[in-house]
């Protein structure tokens, strides 16, 4: 059984058990959070595509909320004497899904 579920403008493809980084949720670590955009759920054999989305849900635990790695983007004009190196933090939520009701 798994369902593919929309979050942050992103689709992830998930089941029970895993654990996925989102973007940032409002939530608090420990927090339950009802994802209510599946846009498509398989129990075994049959596959149900929702037109955007279907009626089930997916419920998660909110296990972190952090930072990911620092991004390194340097922009340079030539033969301008011009350089500019700045940094970037992307903010997530790690996610650990419970249900897929």
């Amino acid at each position: 059984m798994y369902a593919i579920i929309e979050t942050g403008g992103k689709q992830y493809k998930v089941s029970e058990g895993d654990i996925i980084f989102a973007e940032k949720l409002n939530a608090e670590e420990g927090d339950k959070v009802v994802i209510e955009k599946v846009v498509a759920y398989s129990n075994g054999g049959e596959l149900e595509i929702g037109d955007p989305y279907t009626a089930h849900k997916c419920e998660a635990t909110v296990v972190k909320n952090g930072k990911g790695k620092k991004l390194h983007i340097i922009r340079y004009k030539s033969k301008k004497n011009e350089k500019k190196k700045i940094g970037h933090r992307q903010p997530y939520t790690k996610l650990q899904i419970n249900s897929i009701i």
